[in-house]
């Protein structure tokens, strides 16, 4: 097992990480910019570790900065978490070079996975089923093409990343050039890549996601989330199980994708786009996820600490990976520091940030009173997961929480949260990817 770890990362996932090693014996350090000297995560764990500056680019995202700072904390493991370095195959390698375990997948699964044209062609390959896409964008003709393939709507996507962070939507053909041009210096800033692609746009599809455990040579579905509530392609709200009649249809693709992926050898999510009776395959995130935690409380299993375990060289067979099937209903709201009404992040000092214990409540909190929300990073505040016996009582349990929630300072999206979960469509499981922008509508008439 690893005795040492780094984690350059900041705010809710790196508290959570640090709580992971704890439950495992092992000593965890803490990167932080200086903006972050005094939050939780740097409190809580063994040792912190100052990066010099704000910006993410000198700091989470200075991978030479972060692997000089492992070596000279002999942290024998590094775990990136969610974002900055988690995806970079060319980190992991250096990582592995290094002679330091990277928690995660090998830097040849972060490769085969991050151009995401490349995902798709392979994945088709193997037999999984995908939606319509084109391959890389060389000029505005390419689109142009595919267009004439495919038709409108379509929509650019970074070939590089994910999270739903520079995509354009296409309606009409004068709008190809415009995009395009928004879209390239988008992708480069965020992904160090103005490579693009295109997919046929479903305007109204699910996001339905499979999460992966595996070891390299074995691998395991754990559980399917439904992730269809989004905001600007951004997800705010997740649970499982998937609601609905899906059980058949997504049960039917599991030994699909297990196949597709057998030699996988971390934790992982392939994720996937339902519309028209058709499951599409859209991504795999060779990384954890932000919405782990609904999965870790249906399945009663603790992720973070498998994917430590894993790549300490532990097998599946070994460890513990809670019930195959979901235990309980678990439903999750990212609070962030926005305004509920334009979702804008907010930024200033937490005068109060007060979350309220409850039965069946779990809240991952990034902050605490008096700490700074800045632009410089993701605005997430907190994740609060409600639980229950049914879908209802695990809806309540979080629209309650988050009711209960007090935060002075900075404007949060709380009441578009409540507003959702509390929305007819959402408890009657009418879910899918453009909810939130109805429920907007109807409200604003």
């Amino acid at each position: 097992m690893h005795q040492r770890v780094l984690i350059p990362n900041r705010g809710v996932i790196a508290r959570r990480i640090v709580r992971a090693c704890r439950k495992l014996g092992i000593q965890s350090v803490v990167c932080h910019s200086d903006l972050d000297a005094q939050t939780p995560a740097v409190e809580e764990c063994d040792q912190a570790v100052r990066l010099p500056g704000y910006q993410a680019k000198d700091t989470y995202l200075n991978s030479h900065l972060v692997l000089e700072t492992a070596k000279k904390c002999r942290a024998d493991a590094i775990h990136p978490g969610y974002g900055f370095l988690a995806e970079s195959s060319s980190f992991a390698e250096d990582v592995e070079t290094a002679g330091i375990s990277f928690i995660g997948p090998s830097s040849d699964w972060i490769k085969r996975m991050s151009v995401k044209t490349e995902a798709r062609s392979s994945m088709s390959k193997l037999g999984i089923p995908v939606h319509e896409g084109s391959g890389l964008l060389q000029n505005e003709d390419c689109i142009r093409d595919f267009v004439g393939q495919v038709g409108l709507p379509i929509v650019l996507k970074p070939a590089a990343g994910g999270g739903g962070i520079g995509m354009f939507v296409v309606h009409e053909e004068d709008e190809i050039a415009i995009k395009f041009q928004q879209a390239q210096p988008l992708a480069k800033s965020g992904f160090a890549d103005d490579s693009l692609y295109a997919e046929k746009y479903l305007s109204k599809p699910r996001h339905i996601e499979f999460q992966v455990v595996a070891d390299g040579s074995d691998c395991s579905i754990l559980g399917v989330r439904e992730c269809s509530i989004q905001r600007r392609h951004q997800k705010l709200i997740e649970e499982t199980p998937v609601p609905g009649d899906l059980d058949k249809q997504l049960a039917d693709i599991e030994p699909q994708l297990t196949s597709a992926i057998r030699d996988y050898d971390s934790i992982g999510t392939v994720e996937c786009l339902y519309d028209d009776g058709k499951l599409g395959f859209l991504e795999m995130n060779t990384r954890l996820q932000v919405e782990h935690g609904v999965t870790e409380e249906a399945h009663n299993v603790d992720l973070v600490a498998l994917q430590v375990q894993i790549s300490a060289g532990e097998s599946l067979d070994s460890l513990d990976l809670g019930s195959e099937k979901p235990q309980q209903y678990a439903v999750e709201a990212r609070l962030y520091a926005e305004d509920s009404e334009r979702m804008l992040p907010s930024s200033g000092k937490l005068n109060v940030f007060r979350p309220v214990p409850f039965e069946g409540v779990r809240i991952e909190a990034g902050y605490r009173a008096g700490n700074y929300i800045t632009p410089y990073y993701d605005p997430l505040l907190a994740k609060i997961i409600g639980t229950g016996s049914s879908r209802e009582q695990a809806i309540a349990r979080t629209a309650i929480a988050l009711k209960a929630f007090e935060v002075e300072g900075v404007s949060t999206n709380s009441e578009l949260l409540q507003n959702i979960l509390g929305s007819e469509a959402f408890i009657l499981g009418r879910i899918h990817t453009g909810l939130l922008e109805e429920l907007h509508t109807r409200s604003s008439r």
